[in-house]
């Protein structure tokens, strides 16, 4: 399988893999890397008691980084289906497979309410 970025993580095995969900998880690996300088930058270029030069200086620095590095561009993905839409943060799935998952038991505490 070819990438377009070189894989610096585990491919996950408990989710539905394809290409969004390795994209998605390249950004989380890149933005934990590179997150203490892009706050620092921020920092920097955001204090209005250092000099202009500085401030200057620092948001070229910061809009020359790769766009990965930005936690804007992570998107919550259901573990089981990898898909965006409608995913309950608290347990990662979508609303269709938390629903069914709900329905075989699968998942503690949850119960299907009854009509």
């Amino acid at each position: 399988m070819v990438f377009r970025f070189p894989v610096k993580f585990a491919i996950p095995k408990h989710a539905h893999v394809n290409t969004r969900v390795l994209r998605d998880q390249h950004k989380r690996v890149q933005f934990a890397e590179h997150e203490v300088t892009r706050n620092a930058l921020r920092y920097i270029a955001r204090n209005t008691e250092l000099q202009p030069r500085v401030r200057l200086e620092a948001q070229l620095q910061l809009s020359t980084m790769p766009a990965y590095t930005s936690y804007t561009t992570i998107k919550n993905r259901c573990v089981g289906t990898g898909k965006a839409r409608s995913v309950l943060s608290d347990f990662k799935l979508n609303r269709t497979d938390f629903r069914n998952k709900a329905r075989n038991g699968s998942i503690p505490g949850v119960k299907v309410a009854s009509w």
